[in-house]
C-alpha cells in the first residue's frame, strides 16, 4: 500500500493582535504598492521594446564594427606577418645558435667534463679522503675533551642552582599566587553575576523577548502584506495594460488597418496598374532604343576610324609566313644526319 500523503499543516490559531494588525497593514501596503507595480510593469515593457528595437541591433552593429576594426586586422597581422616571421626567426635561431651549441656540448664540453670528473675522483680518493680522515680523528679527540669540560661546568654552575631555586623559591611563591588568584577570580565572578548577568537575564526575559515577539509579528504581517499587495497590483496592472492596449488598438490600429485595406491598397493597385507599369514599360522600351542607337553609333564610328586609317596609311601589309627553325616531324634530327653547322658539308 502506498503511504498516504500528509495534508497541509493546520494553521495555528492567531491572536487578536495579529487580526488587528493584518487588515490595516494590507490596505496601506496595497495603496502604496499599486503605483510602484504599474510603474515597474511599464518600465519592463519599455525596456523590452528598447532591447528588441534599439539595443540589440546597435549592439550587433557595434560588435561587427569592433571585429572589423580590431579583431580582423590583428588576426591578419598574426596570420600573415607574425607567424611567418616567427617561423623564420626560429629557423635562424636553430641554425645559428642551437646547432653550434649542441655540437660544442657533444664534441668539446662532454669530453672535457669527463676528463675533469676522472681527475676529481682520483684527487678525492687519493688526496682529500686521507687528509679529511686525519683531521676528523684530531677534531674528534679535541671535541670529546671539550664536551666533558663544558658538560661538568653547565651541570654545577647552571642546572644544580636552577633546580634549587625552582624547588625552594618559585614553587612556594607560585602556590601562594595561585591561591590569591583563585580568591580574586571567585570574587569577580560573583560581582559580575550580581551586577551584570542577573539584570541582563531579567531584561532579556521580561522586556526584549516580548517586544521581539511583537516586532516579529508586525514584520511577518508586513512581509505577507507586501507579497499579497504585489500580486494584486500585478493583476491590476495587467488588467490596466490590457485595457490600454485594447483602447489603443480600437482608436489607432484598427482605423489605420481599415484605411490601409479599403483605401490605400486599391489606390496603390490602381496607381501600379495605370501609371507605374506603363511608365516602366515605356522606360524599358526607351532604354532598349537608346542602347540600339548607341550600338549603331559605336559601329559607325569604328567603320569611320577604319576608313580614315586606310586612307592615311593605306592597306595593311599581309604577314609573310616565316620558316620554322626546327625541322618538321618527318625531318627530325638524328645522330647520322648532317643538319648542324659542325657536320654540314
Amino acid at each position: 500500500m502506498e503511504p498516504q500523503k500528509a495534508g497541509p499543516e493546520p494553521r495555528q490559531p492567531e491572536g487578536c493582535l495579529v487580526a488587528a494588525i493584518r487588515l490595516p497593514v494590507r490596505i496601506v501596503v496595497l495603496v502604496l504598492v499599486v503605483p510602484v507595480r504599474m510603474v515597474w510593469d511599464a518600465l519592463v515593457v519599455a525596456g523590452r521594446f528598447l532591447n528588441d528595437t534599439v539595443f540589440r541591433p546597435v549592439g550587433r552593429a557595434l560588435l561587427w564594427v569592433g571585429r572589423a576594426l580590431f579583431v580582423w586586422p590583428f588576426v591578419g597581422l598574426w596570420r600573415y606577418a607574425l607567424v611567418p616571421l616567427g617561423h623564420g626567426l626560429a629557423w635562424l635561431g636553430k641554425v645559428l645558435v642551437v646547432v653550434p651549441l649542441v655540437w660544442t656540448y657533444r664534441w668539446v664540453l662532454t669530453p672535457v667534463g669527463h676528463a675533469l670528473a676522472t681527475a676529481g675522483r682520483w684527487v678525492w680518493a687519493h688526496v682529500l679522503t686521507p687528509v679529511g680522515q686525519g683531521c676528523m680523528w684530531v677534531l674528534r679527540g679535541i671535541g670529546a675533551g671539550l664536551y666533558a669540560a663544558v658538560a661538568w661546568l653547565v651541570r654545577y654552575l647552571l642546572v644544580v642552582p636552577a633546580l634549587w631555586v625552582y624547588r625552594w623559591v618559585l614553587t612556594p611563591v607560585g602556590h601562594a599566587l595561585l591561591w590569591v588568584v583563585r580568591g580574586l577570580g571567585l570574587a569577580l565572578y560573583w560581582i559580575t553575576r550580581v551586577l551584570f548577568v542577573l539584570p541582563a537575564l531579567a531584561l532579556w526575559g521580561w522586556v526584549l523577548v516580548p517586544v521581539g515577539r511583537v516586532l516579529a509579528v508586525i514584520g511577518r504581517e508586513v512581509w505577507d502584506a507586501l507579497g499579497h499587495a504585489w500580486r494584486v497590483a500585478g493583476r491590476i496592472s495587467l488588467a490596466v495594460g490590457r485595457a490600454l492596449g485594447t483602447l489603443f488598438r480600437w482608436i489607432f490600429v484598427e482605423p489605420v488597418r481599415w484605411v490601409h485595406r479599403t483605401v490605400l491598397t486599391p489606390v496603390g493597385h490602381l496607381v501600379r496598374d495605370a501609371v507605374l507599369r506603363p511608365c516602366a514599360e515605356a522606360a524599358r522600351s526607351a532604354g532598349r532604343a537608346g542602347r540600339q542607337v548607341l550600338a549603331s553609333a559605336r559601329e559607325s564610328a569604328r567603320q569611320a576610324r577604319a576608313d580614315v586609317r586606310r586612307m592615311v596609311f593605306g592597306e595593311p601589309r599581309e604577314r609573310v609566313a616565316v620558316a620554322r627553325r626546327e625541322p618538321l616531324a618527318a625531318e627530325t634530327r638524328t645522330l647520322g644526319s648532317s643538319t648542324t653547322a659542325l657536320t654540314k658539308d
